[in-house]
């Protein structure tokens, strides 16, 4: 009976290969994830802690130049030799002299007392009222294309005259008064343009058809023919 006793004791203690071989794969798999994940995860680490203890502190930066020395600005006196608008002495005889070189004039051909950009053929000093070197004489100036003359000066002038018609119904409205037009008189005597300065609306278009018709004499300015710019008054008056 006893015997039987240590057998099934024994039997119980026995261990299973199966479950031994399983616990020590998950033990070593636990070591290995622990020794991994620091190195695969290193910003888990405490990177003050870790860089501190990695690298050594920089050294000291060195110290600030010392400033550079002062130096006085150096005074020269001036010393001027005029006194009262006259030459004086001076009283000190200055050290160093500064010597004054006058601009070379630039080597121009010619004879002595020439003028730039005269002719070698031409006159000593040149000629009052001539022309220096191949320089053009000024052209004459431009005759103006167009004048102004006053309303009484042209009135003298015209040779065809058309009187306007009184339109009808400026007429039944007893409608009179004056069309005060600014007209373009070509060179050729014609009626260029017209424009209306007054007048009541019903004489307008009367006063331009007869004034378009009007001729005058042209206008001269150093015997050559211009355009004239004038006043024309038409004035409609009923009987």
């Amino acid at each position: 009976m006893f015997d039987q006793m240590i057998v099934s004791c024994t039997r119980k203690h026995r261990r299973n290969p199966w479950a031994y071989f399983i616990s020590m794969t998950i033990q070593i798999l636990v070591i290995g994830v622990m020794i991994l994940v620091p190195l695969l995860y290193t910003e888990a680490l405490p990177t003050q802690a870790f860089v501190s203890w990695v690298a050594a502190p920089p050294p000291p930066p060195p110290p600030p130049p010392p400033p550079a020395p002062k130096v006085a600005p150096r005074v020269v006196k001036k010393v001027s030799l005029m006194e009262a608008g006259k030459l004086r002495a001076p009283s000190k005889i200055p050290e160093r002299i500064a010597i004054i070189r006058e601009e070379e004039m630039p080597n121009m051909p010619g004879v002595v007392g020439g003028v730039p950009g005269g002719i070698a053929s031409g006159q000593l000093g040149g000629v009052i009222g001539g022309v220096i070197g191949s320089i053009p004489a000024p052209p004459p100036p431009e005759q103006p294309k167009r004048i102004r003359v006053s309303s009484g000066v042209q009135e003298a002038k015209k040779i065809r005259q058309v009187l306007p018609l009184y339109p009808p119904l400026a007429k039944q409205a007893r409608i009179q008064g004056v069309v005060k037009l600014e007209a373009i008189i070509g060179k050729d005597g014609t009626v260029q343009n017209l424009t209306v300065i007054q007048g009541h609306p019903l004489l307008v278009q009367a006063a331009l058809d007869a004034v378009q018709q009007w001729r005058y004499e042209p206008t001269l300015l150093n015997n050559e023919p211009v355009e004239v710019v004038t006043y024309i008054d038409v004035i409609f008056r009923l009987n």
